[in-house]
């Protein structure tokens, strides 16, 4: 009994240094004398034991009621909630691993990815944690790729990571996010590569889409592709490549050339996940959810209280909350 209780406070001080304190397994293993696989091994046992709890559950009425609210206003049909933790970059992981478990609690098979911070933390934290035998079997990109040099835009890259990572077979879409013209765009959409990848993105029963704000950067060529348009229809946030304002309005442009899934297949694909990074703001997350294109949503507990709180405060006054 004495070496069972030794044993989950050793698992509690590893969880502890790694998840609420960000330190590496590898810093972590110097400090106990262990190697870093033993590190890895330990965190998942404090998981599967649950010293560890990724969705954190606030004690009392007050979570339920969030998420109550949350899925009566937006028809969400799923809705994580996750502290904020000391900083982003701890806040980012936690959400991560909040999506990765609503994965494997969903049982999705057939995944499609976009892009943005918090894509590109779910590979970090997978290239940790792998988890090779969950119930994705698929996992293809929704959109083209950007030639940015960051790890959280290059489509197929992401794909390949995080198909490795959870054992899925990955299917690429080697086109750009971006075409030149109208005339490019429609010669690249009447390839049989893209052929191949829209057939995955109408059998696909779940697609990942990180919410992000207007203006951020990088700024994917926005004044080039929508001139004012943005501005003048108060763009504040964008989902994939597509720029909505808070009233959930999608915004169109005639020089629009982007690569990606259609909007109306997007709405056919049974479950669409809405990824809230830590800096999500509040602004884009309602305009997001307004879109009525989401079905479940991993969000950071502040920013769903002040969503909806927000959204109260406006009803009051009778217009939308900014």
């Amino acid at each position: 009994m004495q070496d069972s209780q030794e044993r989950l406070r050793r698992l509690a001080h590893v969880a502890t240094r790694y998840y609420l304190e960000d330190w590496k397994q590898s810093d972590i293993a110097k400090e106990l004398g262990i190697s870093r696989p033993l590190v890895s091994r330990m965190l998942s046992e404090a998981r599967e034991l649950g010293v560890v709890e990724i969705t954190v559950h606030t004690p009392g009425q007050q979570r339920q009621d969030l998420t109550e609210q949350l899925c009566a206003r937006w028809s969400l049909r799923d809705v994580v909630l996750c502290p904020d933790a000391g900083g982003d970059g701890q806040t980012n992981q936690t959400l991560a691993l909040a999506a990765i478990d609503l994965l494997e609690r969903l049982r999705a098979r057939r995944v499609g990815i976009g892009w943005g911070h918090f894509i590109g933390q779910m590979v970090t934290v997978l290239e940790q944690e792998p988890r090779r035998h969950g119930p994705v079997q698929t996992i293809c990109p929704l959109l083209g790729s950007a030639g940015i040099p960051i790890r959280n835009y290059p489509s197929n890259e992401n794909v390949r990571l995080l198909a490795e990572r959870l054992g899925a077979e990955p299917y690429f879409l080697n086109l750009p996010a971006l075409a030149q013209s109208w005339e490019e765009r429609e010669l690249l959409c009447s390839t049989q590569l893209y052929r191949q990848t829209h057939l995955q993105w109408e059998q696909m029963d779940t697609a990942l889409v990180n919410i992000g704000n207007y203006p951020s950067t990088p700024d994917f060529a926005s004044v080039a592709r929508y001139g004012d348009l943005l501005h003048r229809n108060r763009a504040c946030g964008r989902l994939l490549n597509y720029y909505f304002n808070q009233e959930g309005e999608i915004i169109t442009s005639d020089r629009d050339f982007a690569i990606q899934i259609p909007r109306e297949v997007l709405s056919r694909c049974p479950r669409v996940i809405g990824l809230c990074s830590a800096n999500t703001a509040a602004s884009a997350l309602e305009g997001a959810l307004n879109t009525g294109l989401f079905t479940a949503l991993v969000v950071r507990e502040r920013l769903a209280e002040e969503l909806l709180r927000g959204a109260a405060d406006a009803g009051r006054h009778g217009k939308s909350y900014i």
